[in-house]
């Protein structure tokens, strides 16, 4: 049987539903050979049935899972029990908010003192999570399955063995090679203000690439010398992000001056439609390449890491770091302490004078 994926009366409730169902179909599918108390398990097979009221009762009936002998479940019960207690909070509304980029948000949060093998673990349980509702959800329209298709490839340290543990960014040199191909790189007219504009608005406030797209004129207002963004994040949450008006005015200007104005989206399509991450990933490959910029991970999201290393570089404030990038855990910004050169200093000065 199908279920939609919003398939409960909230978020938690409809998190719940498929963890239920997921872990069920794991506990059917692992060998049963050391399992010698078959009522057992059969009577938790029926509780998940019914549905788990709390992630602690889920985690119980695993836990009673595992003791009869279906040891495996623990590869999917704990991180997915993790992840349960770090979205949970957010205030998401629909299960088809999480992406790729606020799951790679937890590993990077949650997974970072933890052995490869654990952190391999993690992305297992995950992607195996999402390909289990792309399998057996239909959406509420004309019975279509919607497509999570999580994947999770290049998530540092799980691409493989050359995979990289920290984000892609852009170092000082690369920026103003960036800069200047972010102006020289040619698009077609109509586009070229748009495709301009809407990097440096990611470049300079660290929005994501997904809150860059959903941006309304009315979203923008000046205050001095400064354009002011009310953004919707993660959750419906709002946020402020502010850019000097002289980094935009030109493109901006420029831009408004072809847009439909009856289309209520800052960036549009010449046909009024929305853009893309595909669109954005476009533009980004043609202007990496002009600067002769390679990353392992080439996307607009690079831009986002570039801005918080940036960040925290110039000012050693994570809060501020977790306030500007809409992080709902201060853990996720604490990655962007791993490029802190002055802190390694003071490590690297550690022998000094002892001999």
């Amino acid at each position: 049987m199908r279920y939609h994926v919003d398939v409960k009366e909230n978020f938690e409730r409809s998190l719940l539903f498929w963890l239920d169902r997921f872990i069920k179909s794991k506990l059917t599918s692992l060998s049963n050979r050391h399992v010698d108390e078959n009522e057992k398990l059969s009577f938790i097979i029926g509780a998940l049935n019914k549905g788990s009221q709390t992630m602690d009762e889920l985690k119980n009936l695993s836990k009673e899972a595992r003791n009869i002998g279906l040891i495996g479940v623990n590869l999917y019960i704990n991180p997915l029990e993790k992840f349960y207690h770090h979205i949970a909070p957010m205030g998401l509304k629909s299960l088809k908010e999480i992406d790729e980029e606020l799951l790679s948000e937890f590993l990077a949060s949650q997974t970072g003192s933890l052995s490869d093998a654990t952190k391999k673990n993690y992305r297992i349980a995950l992607v195996s999570f999402f390909k289990f509702i792309d399998k057996n959800n239909e959406d509420t329209v004309g019975g279509n399955a919607h497509q999570f298709r999580i994947e999770l490839k290049n998530w540092g340290g799980l691409g493989g063995s050359k995979g990289e543990k920290l984000p892609a960014h852009m170092y000082k040199e690369e920026l103003g090679r960036f800069f200047k191909a972010i102006d020289e790189t040619e698009f077609k007219p109509y586009a070229q203000a748009k495709n301009r504009l809407l990097i440096k608005i990611i470049l300079y406030s660290g929005m994501r690439v997904s809150e860059a797209l959903g941006l309304r004129p009315k979203d923008i207002v000046r205050d001095g010398e400064y354009m002011v963004f009310q953004i919707r994040g993660k959750g419906n949450k709002p946020r402020v992000a502010m850019i000097k008006s002289v980094h935009l005015q030109d493109d901006f200007d420029e831009w408004m001056s072809f847009r439909n104005a009856s289309i209520p989206l800052l960036f549009q399509s010449r046909t009024g439609k929305p853009l893309t991450q595909a669109y954005v990933s476009y533009i980004m490959e043609k202007m990496l390449q002009k600067a002769g910029i390679r990353k392992e991970k080439n996307g607009a999201h690079m831009l986002r890491h570039t801005f918080a290393t940036l960040l925290y570089q110039k000012n050693r404030d994570l809060i501020l770091v977790q306030e500007a990038l809409g992080h709902a855990d201060l853990n996720t910004s604490r990655i962007y302490t791993h490029f802190d050169k002055e802190r390694l200093k003071v490590a690297a000065d550690t022998m000094d004078g002892m001999k």
